[in-house]
């Protein structure tokens, strides 16, 4: 395969993911979350696209899994660990540079183990219609709607997180562990057009569009919640 004849559409859509993980790394740096959760949430909706577009063109190759998990690396590894960087060190969740602060550089743990997560799951043939462990775009939602929540004081969260930055060092190694972990979580994209292959995902996209009447974007980290609660009691179903 040639360089240029690799410039495939799944391929160009993947380094659109890369490009929006970044574009959402740097408003991440400027802090302004808002911005940075619209690239994510496309980089979300490229990270399924480029897979269905490899399937249906049958243009599935070792270059464009090892280039998705490249993508995922900053944009469901680093881009979410920035997201923990900036509930760790700003001081007000206004426009502006986020400080640089030593104090905050746990953080970059998570995307250290997204990077691990990654490269375990390129070489494991067990996931195919399921994760073992919380996947990287699940952990980014998690993430991603904390920061949103603190960033616009939903319920107060963001005055509260910055008297108890102990809860955010304490998901980095739950999260982190998580990411590695064996447990059997259901897959949640559309592959039969059937109830029993999609119930866990209709499940948790109703409960969000419930639940952001009330809690706006903190349903988003409520709702990964429930899916691994979801896969936890029924795990059994999960490797079905």
């Amino acid at each position: 395969m040639s360089h240029f004849s690799a410039l495939n559409l799944p391929n160009l859509l993947t380094l659109s993911n890369l490009f929006c993980g970044c574009c959402a790394i740097l408003f991440l740096f400027q802090g302004d979350p808002s911005m940075a959760a619209g690239f994510t949430m496309a980089s979300f909706v490229l990270d399924y696209g480029d897979g269905m577009a490899a399937r249906a063109m049958n243009l599935q190759s070792e270059l464009g899994k090892q280039l998705d998990s490249l993508a995922d690396v900053v944009s469901f590894g680093v881009a979410p660990g920035a997201m923990l960087y900036l509930l760790l060190a700003n001081t007000s969740y206004t426009p502006g540079m986020v400080p640089v602060d030593l104090w905050a550089l746990p953080a970059f743990v998570l995307p250290a183990f997204s990077g691990l997560r990654l490269g375990l799951f390129n070489l494991d043939k067990r996931q195919t219609t399921y994760f073992l462990g919380l996947s990287t775009p699940a952990t980014t939602v998690f993430v991603m709607g904390l920061t949103l929540a603190a960033y616009e004081n939903r319920l107060g969260l963001g005055d509260w997180l910055l008297l108890n930055k102990w809860l955010v060092y304490a998901l980095i190694p739950v999260l982190s562990l998580l990411l590695i972990s064996e447990i059997p979580m259901f897959g949640l994209k559309l592959r039969k057009a059937d109830w029993k292959s999609n119930w866990p995902l209709v499940v948790v996209l109703l409960h969000f569009l419930g639940s952001y009447l009330l809690f706006g974007p903190l349903a988003l980290s409520i709702s990964v919640v429930l899916y691994i609660l979801l896969s936890f009691v029924f795990r059994r179903k999960v490797i079905e």
